[in-house]
């Protein structure tokens, strides 16, 4: 796998097209694949993907779908029609859920690889308990989750560099890891708890790293992202 293709960034808190295309731009050369969330999606609409394919990068169409499997699978049809390359749902949703989902993909000429997200980076122990009323630690709930989008067939799974110890050894071959959450060092956790390096999530297993703030609000996106680059 070509190094930049295990940086995905994350095109949030932009708020208007030329800036979008104007960090494209800048940071392509180092960067393999642009995540598109609610914000971005909602704000833009499809016409936020004309840029990415246009630098000739992969779009991760980040929706944490979570729905009746109907609803899901339908949404995966639209996603594989906008040529969406990857596309997320929620495996809290449920086995049923997911294999509506990944079948819908499978109908189609080209389909995203889908990833189940697991635990947010944004809960830790004390939320999942608390407020979610988890009696599994952190670690297991996300094993039980990874094990699940195993079982429907996804191809790879979000989870927290911070879990990817636990959930490792659980993994099929060949299982996508994507980590949320990373954080160069010296750059503030933000609303973010459970964090990591580039270098320390990719010596953990993961596959792609999806990285925000540290590059868009830096400076110069594009020494943010050649620095990146280089520590992997």
């Amino acid at each position: 796998m070509e190094k930049k293709q295990k940086i995905a960034l994350a095109l949030d808190n932009i708020s208007t097209p030329e800036a979008v295309d104007s960090l494209i731009a800048q940071t392509h050369p180092y960067v393999g694949i642009y995540k598109i969330g609610f914000e971005q999606f909602i704000r833009f609409g499809p016409a936020i993907l004309r840029p990415v394919k246009e630098a000739g990068a992969q779009i991760f169409l980040d929706m944490k779908l979570h729905d009746i499997p109907n609803t899901v699978a339908k949404a995966v049809i639209s996603a594989s029609q906008l040529g969406v390359d990857y596309l997320t749902l929620h495996t809290s949703g449920g086995v049923a859920m997911m294999h509506a989902a990944v079948e819908a993909a499978q109908s189609q000429p080209t389909a995203p690889r889908l990833l189940g997200v697991t635990v947010l980076t944004s809960i830790d122990e004390e939320t999942l308990s608390s407020e979610l009323n988890i009696r599994l630690s952190l670690s297991e709930q996300v094993v039980h989750l990874a094990r699940l989008g195993q079982k429907a067939g996804l191809a790879g799974m979000v989870c927290s560099a911070a879990d990817l110890g636990a959930v490792r050894p659980h993994l099929q071959e060949g299982f996508e890891v994507v980590t949320p959450g990373i954080r160069p060092a010296g750059v503030a956790a933000g609303d973010q708890k459970r964090v990591a390096t580039p270098a320390g999530a990719i010596a953990a297993g993961a596959t792609m790293l999806v990285i925000g703030r540290a590059i868009t609000q830096a400076n110069d996106p594009r020494a943010a992202a050649k620095a990146i680059y280089t520590s992997i």
